[in-house]
């Protein structure tokens, strides 16, 4: 015999929440403690004889995707100089920061700052050998990326990048982190 049962009805959809304010949505995450890590690339030279200008960006929203392939990804505003410069150029890395790395993070995520080159300046670091974009001394790890996707996602591109070389010069320190709206350490 035929089941004559009436189908059973399908649950409304659930509307976007359109009435969460900027200030709740941002209160919110802020509950959700991150790693910081800097993003650096090298600008391509402006002439045949000129090294490019170095540039790099304080990042919180950055994540492992695939192990295989390695794949990471990081979050950019968009029309950031950084969201620029990796949408012209494929080569960028990143350096994994160790708590007593607090320092260089602010300075990279100051809003109005100097130029990048001054940035640098009294930073120790090395040029990644596949990228030459600058990999900090004392990180907890440093990755080179090129650029596999990019994602605009809202006010924001999500860059998926293959990693090239994975080091860990400081394997030993804690994790910078980012809470709340500060910058903390574990424990």
């Amino acid at each position: 015999m035929l089941n004559t049962k009436p189908p059973t009805p399908r649950p409304e959809n659930v509307p976007h929440a359109g009435g969460v304010s900027n200030d709740e949505f941002r209160a919110a995450l802020a509950r959700l403690a991150a790693g910081v890590v800097l993003v650096t690339a090298q600008e391509p030279p402006l002439d045949e004889d000129g090294r490019g200008e170095d540039v790099g960006m304080t990042a919180t929203a950055f994540m492992s995707v695939s192990l295989e392939p390695p794949l990471v990804t990081v979050s950019l505003r968009n029309g950031s100089r950084m969201d620029d410069l990796l949408d012209e150029q494929p080569l960028w890395a990143v350096s994994v920061l160790a708590a007593s790395q607090r320092h260089i993070a602010g300075r990279f995520a100051m809003k109005g700052r100097i130029s990048d080159r001054l940035l640098f300046e009294d930073i120790a670091y090395v040029r990644g050998e596949v990228t030459r974009a600058p990999l900090i001394g004392g990180a907890l790890a440093t990755l080179e990326c090129r650029t596999e996707q990019r994602v605009v996602a809202g006010d924001h591109t999500l860059v998926i990048g293959r990693v090239l070389t994975a080091e860990l010069p400081s394997p030993e320190g804690d994790p910078l982190t980012y809470f709340k709206g500060r910058y903390r350490q574990l424990g």
